[in-house]
């Protein structure tokens, strides 16, 4: 087990990595597999052992559910191996990765370091270990940005939240939150802001009517050269 700080801890499940998330809201422990990354959130003072039953006893269902993922992903011409460049807010940064006991996704002098296990899994490994990665960069310069413009653009929301959505980069629902996809984090530092104001202003009109747009050139007014750049170049912007 690694510990980041005092709400991260990591599980070596044979063959996959599982995030430990500790609440005082649970009492029972809630297991899932998303984007082909595997957590259990558990109540807090639970012991590692039985984190570890857990895995162990669900092991052959996370494994369907890991492989599944992988066959309905699109083909994706990265091996996950040193060298390759990912990039984060529009900058690319060479993944190094070195053989060990599993150690999450750091910046570290311009380069993305990760330690895993070595074996036929690696590769999956270190991909699952980039979107939580690029998930937890998702959560707090999103919220960030939020903050920033919301007085600006003249609103309140009620919360932000990071999703995987499959067409979209963001939504406001009715309730007043906005959600964000986390692979947006990708795109240059622009188009997020971009992101950010349009679902901010949809605070003010939830519809895309000449009315909507006036408000985001309000705010941004070179917004459509940022709306043209994420048409041409969003398909590319994934792990």
């Amino acid at each position: 087990m690694v510990a980041i700080d005092e709400r991260t801890e990591y599980r070596d499940g044979n063959g996959f990595i599982a995030e430990v998330i500790r609440t005082d809201r649970r009492k029972t422990a809630d297991l899932r597999v998303e984007d082909g990354a595997v957590s259990i959130v558990v109540p807090r003072h639970i012991s590692l052992e039985k984190i570890d039953q857990i895995l162990a006893s669900k092991r052959p269902w996370i494994k369907e559910k890991l492989a599944l993922h992988r066959e309905a992903a699109p083909a994706n011409s990265k091996a996950f191996v040193s060298g390759e460049a990912f990039p984060y807010l529009g900058r690319n940064y060479r993944l190094k990765v070195e053989h060990g006991p599993f150690t999450p996704v750091r910046l570290i002098q311009g380069r993305l370091m990760i330690q895993v296990p070595q074996g036929s899994e690696q590769p999956h490994m270190v991909r699952n270990a980039l979107v939580r990665w690029y998930k937890r960069q998702a959560e707090q310069k999103l919220a960030e940005k939020v903050a920033r413009y919301a007085p600006i653009v003249g609103v309140t929301p009620h919360g932000v939240g990071i999703k995987t959505f499959r067409s979209r980069w963001g939504s406001c629902t009715v309730h007043g939150k906005l959600e964000f996809n986390w692979q947006i984090m990708m795109a240059p530092n622009r188009m997020v802001d971009y992101v950010v104001i349009h679902e901010l202003c949809h605070l003010i009109r939830h519809d895309h009517s000449p009315e909507f747009w006036k408000e985001v050139a309000r705010v941004m007014p070179e917004y459509v050269e940022c709306r043209m750049w994420l048409k041409m170049n969003g398909v590319g912007l994934r792990v």
